[in-house]
Order: structure tokens, then sequence, then C-alpha cells
């Protein structure tokens, strides 16, 4: 049975799973939810997901839902292809954990409410809250400087290696990367290159050209 991922494109969830996927090569099917109509809310999807949100997840008999669950788990189970994105030394990966927890724990909150206030509220047709945006934008300044400062000792956010802790940032990266919040990160050059380089990636590419279908 195919891999299935239940979910629109422009979720980060979902588009954080299916980079997961483009990197290691692994076909799949991409199954549609209308969220507009609240299909996430009920049956069939509810019994994927009992939180009624996306993604959802099918391996096989497997099934699962939080992206960075089945990132985790695309990751581990399929090791040998595609980009290696775990490391192989527990101190790696211990290291990589943390910053898997920096993104989902302090990253992901602010990203989330800049991205909600300056893309998605004006997409649609709602007014943008200016001092949300104002204490998220200095949270996010703060959060950067200790990524500038972590980005100075390696090139990556794990290491010297695209690891699992980088591609979980690239759905937010992307959404910010096209709103004024763009200045904060280009400010700080080891930052600015890492962002460039995830964004860069052939398998995000694929991700961002699925979401235009």
């Amino acid at each position: 049975m195919a891999i299935k991922v239940h979910g629109p494109m422009m979720s980060p969830a979902v588009m954080r799973v299916v980079a997961t996927l483009h990197e290691k090569n692994l076909d799949f099917e991409l199954v549609p939810v209308n969220m507009q109509a609240g299909d996430h809310k009920k049956e069939p999807f509810i019994s994927l997901n009992p939180f009624g949100q996306v993604p959802a997840f099918e391996d096989g008999d497997l099934k699962l839902f939080e992206s960075r669950a089945i990132t985790q788990y695309i990751a581990h189970t399929y090791a040998d292809k595609g980009t290696q994105l775990l490391p192989n030394d527990p101190k790696k990966m211990a290291i990589m954990s943390v910053w898997m927890e920096v993104e989902a724990q302090k990253f992901d909150p602010i990203g989330s409410k800049l991205g909600f206030e300056i893309v998605i509220k004006p997409m649609l047709g709602m007014a943008t809250d200016d001092a949300v945006v104002a204490e998220n934008e200095e949270k996010l300044g703060k959060l950067l400087d200790v990524y500038e400062s972590r980005l100075k000792e390696s090139k990556y956010l794990g290491g010297e290696s695209f690891t699992l802790a980088d591609l979980h940032h690239a759905p937010s990266l992307h959404y910010l990367m096209g709103s004024k919040v763009k200045s904060l990160f280009d400010a700080r050059p080891h930052v600015s290159a890492w962002v460039a380089d995830v964004l860069a990636r052939p398998a995000w590419s694929k991700t961002l050209e699925l979401s235009k279908q």
C-alpha cells in the first residue's frame, strides 16, 4: 500500500511531511482535505486524527498524526533512502534533538503568529493586528540572535549536515521570507545564509511545485 498524506498543501505541517518524503525520494499519494468545508473535523478524516488537524499519514497499516512525529518515522524507517536526515552518532543526535525542540517550542509559535497576521489574514481579507506583529517581531529578533550564535559554530543547527532540525523550519521560513520580517533574518549573516541554503534544496522546490498545483 502506498504512503498517503492527508491535507492541503498550503498547510505548513503538511509541507513539512511532504518535504521529508521528497528528501527521501519516496513516492506518495496526497489526499486532499477540504478544510473550508470542515472535512478535517468529521469522518473519515477524524478516524485518522482524532484532534481534527492536518496532516494525517498512512504507511501501509500504520496511521500517524503530528507532522514532526511523522517526519521522524520517515527518517528512521527509510534511513537507507535519499538524504540522511538523522545523525548516527548519539551525541550528534542529541544536539539535533535539542534544535528540533527549539523549532517546535520557541520558533514555531512566533513564526506561526507572524505568518497568520502578516500573510494569512490579508489573504482572507482580515485586518492585521499590529500590536501582535510588533510583540512577535521583538521575540523573533531575540530568538534569531541565539540562532546566529549557533550558526557561527556549524553550517546547520544540528551540526555540519542538513537534518530534520533544519527541515522542520522550512514552511515557516518560506512564508516569512515573503513578508516584512525577512529583514530580521537578513540582518544576521549566518542566519541569512542558513535560510537560503534550506529553501534552495531540491526537495523543498518539489514541495512548492506541488503546492502550486
